[in-house]
């Protein structure tokens, strides 16, 4: 482990900016995989400030490339004209051998590349993304029966150990 006073320890320090809360709603999440992302200097900015929306966005691989669409990164406060667009395609960072096996697998009948959360890890920014199928209406509503049935219990338990 190491210490504090290193600078070679960005591992440690973890900020979250902004979470697709709905995506787990919506998708059932089979396995996450962390990129970088290539960003301006005021939407660095912004982002620290913590104004960042992923509600509707999504990835897609193109040729050996990941590019996020639809992420909004609200325009840096204190920027001048040369302030991004908050909509703009971003491209993330991966591995080329992690591309391809993400290629292959988005290529599955109903699959897709969510993005879940976006942080900061030490001084850079990085995008969790979910691989994942797409949930119909009788799962999501199951999934929200299972959830209420577990804290029916907790509610159960807790309130017999306190009597």
């Amino acid at each position: 482990m190491c210490n504090l006073s290193s600078l070679f320890c960005y591992h440690t320090i973890m900020k979250l900016v902004a979470q697709n809360r709905k995506a787990y709603h919506d998708y059932s999440i089979e396995e996450t995989f962390e990129a970088g992302i290539q960003l301006l200097g005021t939407e660095v900015k912004s982002l620290r400030d913590g104004k960042a929306n992923l509600k509707d966005s999504y990835v897609l691989i193109k040729d050996t490339e990941l590019f996020l669409f639809n992420c909004h990164i609200s325009p840096y406060t204190h920027g001048n004209m040369m302030n991004h667009e908050p909509l703009r395609t971003r491209k993330l960072l991966m591995h080329r051998k992690e591309i391809e096996r993400l290629k292959g697998k988005a290529q599955l009948k109903g699959y897709t590349l969510i993005p879940l959360k976006i942080y900061f890890k030490g001084p850079f920014a990085k995008v969790e993304v979910g691989f994942g199928k797409g949930k119909r209406e009788y799962e999501k509503r199951e999934t929200i029966k299972e959830r209420e049935a577990k804290r029916e219990i907790e509610r159960a338990v807790r309130s017999r150990n306190k009597g």
